[in-house]
């Protein structure tokens, strides 16, 4: 919250951080479908790429991490639209998870079959948030009334 003090000490008025347009439910819809749609572009980049743009074995690795992505841009998409009120907060804290997870883990193995190199411990880090995520989701719903 921004406090607005006036002269007198007082305050003027509270001000929420986040704008009033701001939702979970729509940022999980924009970002699902941004991430149906460059998973889509991945999906071609590996049917159509030459052999020579992949580390060894590159290929494969970046098709299962497009079938991640795509899954995961469903589960958020599906998560959005099924959303018309506020999200509890661990709805809130899964829906992100997912998101983070998801562009962590793809993204680090992405990476890697480009490259062959590993980006440290960013797909583990990712993967284990989407595992955290979908666990946070279950709890959620199982105490939703």
């Amino acid at each position: 919250m921004a406090l607005s003090v006036s002269a007198g000490g007082r305050c003027a008025y509270i001000q929420p951080i986040m704008p009033s347009t701001f939702s979970f439910p729509r940022l999980w819809r924009i970002s699902g479908a941004l991430l149906a749609a460059s998973g889509t572009i991945v999906g071609a980049l590996t049917a159509h790429l030459p052999d020579a743009r992949f580390a060894e074995g590159g290929r494969a690795i970046a098709h299962n991490a497009m079938e991640v992505q795509m899954w995961h841009a469903l589960a958020l998409l599906a998560l959005g639209v099924s959303l018309s009120q506020r999200p509890t907060r661990l709805i809130a804290a899964a829906g992100c998870g997912l998101l983070l997870g998801t562009l962590l883990f793809c993204g680090g193995v992405y990476y890697t079959a480009l490259t062959g190199h590993h980006a440290a411990h960013v797909a583990p880090t990712g993967g284990s948030l989407l595992i955290i995520s979908w666990c946070t989701l279950a709890v959620a719903w199982a105490l939703r009334a």
